[in-house]
């Protein structure tokens, strides 16, 4: 039988247990807390110093940590003739690393049954007019295009769309304009026998995934993509009023037009719709960091496909031992194996990698497309971030 004291005593000794688990619990928080703050603050020393010694004018700083936690950083102004000050969440384009979604809803669509990796592109686009015309047509398939072997060349360099475009700046343009700049001409290599980069593969593997969807691209990545993984900061590039976009700096001189700035009172000093799935998306940092992060998990598509999207081809000029698969850049460094991609828009560069073996995801944006500006390349910056959150405890 218990006895009324050794009863007290017991609850006594319980109520003392549970208050020294809730003060060491509460302990362990706030040096969390604590460790999570001296983390983002090494973080911002290391942007301060970078923009103190360079000629940019601001950049931002994405990082989502293996446990999911997400945070942005700013450094700089997001206008440097008023001297705002940048803002973690502040919009940019984010060029080629739109590429990516793409590349997750063509793998979804591959998944259903709608696409298949290695027929070859005839089967969705020969009734096209033009079809005919463009190089290599009949020999291409679906993943040539993805990871960039098809030997179709890059049309927005081609100097007649340049041309074109600062003729007409708002235009609305149509993705069979864009491929057209390539019909009459010879590609550099035959389809499978070689690599060169080019937006052009991406442009028409939209028009393949709207033919067998029936919906358009953004529709499908809104639905498919941005929802489902609540990337709210993250948005379609559709017209040259892009709200909440901030000023970009292309130097003066440069090919799309000459001008530094590229927004005249709020608006883009041409329509950047055409770039379309060549890339077309605004973000910020910190969502780039967390679509990363998500999409490298195998979040965004099947296991399969992820398996799939990793397969890479040699691509040299990407650099030393650098491989890309269909979306992605698989890039060895100082700090492991990446995967990622980078971006490219008059105003702004982006970088965004993902380390497997840490599960960490980092994204870098520039408002600046000049290079001699930013003084290194953006990855330099990310495995600066990842050694600093290597070597905090804060994770």
């Amino acid at each position: 039988m218990t006895t009324k004291k050794g009863f007290l005593s017991g609850k006594l000794l319980i109520f003392s247990f549970l208050f020294l688990s809730l003060v060491s619990s509460a302990f362990a928080a706030e040096k969390s807390k604590a460790d999570y703050e001296k983390l983002k603050e090494n973080i911002q020393k290391k942007l301060d110093e970078w923009h103190k010694n360079a000629k940019f004018s601001g950049a931002t700083v994405g990082v989502t940590l293996a446990n999911g936690k997400s945070f942005g950083i700013a450094t700089g102004y997001s206008d440097r003739v008023k001297k705002t000050p940048m803002k973690p969440d502040d919009y940019m384009l984010a060029g080629s690393v739109g590429k990516t979604y793409v590349a997750a809803v063509a793998l979804q669509l591959v998944a259903e049954g709608k696409i298949n990796l290695d027929a070859k592109i005839e089967k969705y686009l020969e009734k096209e007019k033009w079809f005919a015309e463009l190089p290599n047509a009949k020999d291409i398939t679906v993943r040539m295009l993805m990871n960039h072997t098809s030997g179709l060349v890059r049309y927005e360099f081609n100097p007649q769309f340049v041309k074109d475009l600062l003729a007409n700046p708002y235009k609305q343009w149509k993705p069979e304009e864009q491929v057209a700049y390539l019909f009459g001409s010879k590609a550099p290599f035959e389809a499978g026998k070689g690599w060169n980069y080019s937006d052009t593969n991406y442009i028409v593997l939209g028009m393949i995934i709207e033919k067998v969807s029936g919906k358009s691209y953004y529709e499908l990545a809104k639905k498919r993509v941005l929802k489902p993984l609540q990337l709210k900061r993250t948005k379609p590039q559709m017209s040259p009023d892009i709200k909440g976009l901030i000023q970009g700096y292309a130097g003066k001189g440069n090919p799309f037009g000459g001008e530094d700035e590229v927004l005249k009172n709020g608006k883009f000093v041409f329509n950047p719709q055409f770039e379309w799935t060549g890339g077309g998306m605004v973000s910020t940092a910190e969502d780039l960091s967390r679509w990363a992060k998500a999409m490298y998990e195998g979040r965004a598509f099947s296991k399969y496909a992820l398996k799939e999207m990793l397969e890479g081809v040699e691509s040299p000029q990407l650099g030393r031992n650098a491989k890309y698969g269909l979306g992605v850049i698989i890039r060895p460094t100082s700090k492991g194996l990446t995967y990622g991609h980078s971006g490219f828009f008059p105003g702004y560069f982006t970088e965004m990698m993902y380390f497997p073996k840490e599960k960490i995801a980092i994204a870098v944006q520039v408002n600046s497309s000049v290079p001699r500006d930013i003084g290194r390349p953006l990855g330099r910056t990310i495995i600066e971030v990842f050694e600093i959150l290597q070597n905090n405890s804060g994770e």
